[in-house]
């Protein structure tokens, strides 16, 4: 099965947040996923993402692909623990 890190839509229409989750590819964006990595909201000033980077850095090492909006926020996560 090939798993994918990306973003699962929740909130309202107008009001909208993110789940990053861990899923496998051919499931749908809001579908099944595997499980709950963190969340982003993109409305949210300031710190307006979390992720659990020791299960992130665990679905990488077992081959999962990334996509380009939580490769940015990985980046942003590991530049903010470095700077701590």
């Amino acid at each position: 099965m090939a798993v994918t890190l990306r973003l699962r839509r929740t909130g309202a229409t107008n009001d909208v947040c993110y789940r990053v989750v861990a899923s496998d590819r051919r499931s749908p964006r809001d579908g099944k996923f595997l499980e709950v990595l963190g969340w982003y909201d993109p409305k949210r000033s300031g710190v307006n993402f979390e992720l659990k980077m020791d299960r992130v850095q665990h679905w990488i090492k077992h081959g999962a692909i990334v996509s380009d909006t939580v490769n940015s926020l990985i980046e942003k996560a590991e530049l903010s623990v470095g700077s701590s």
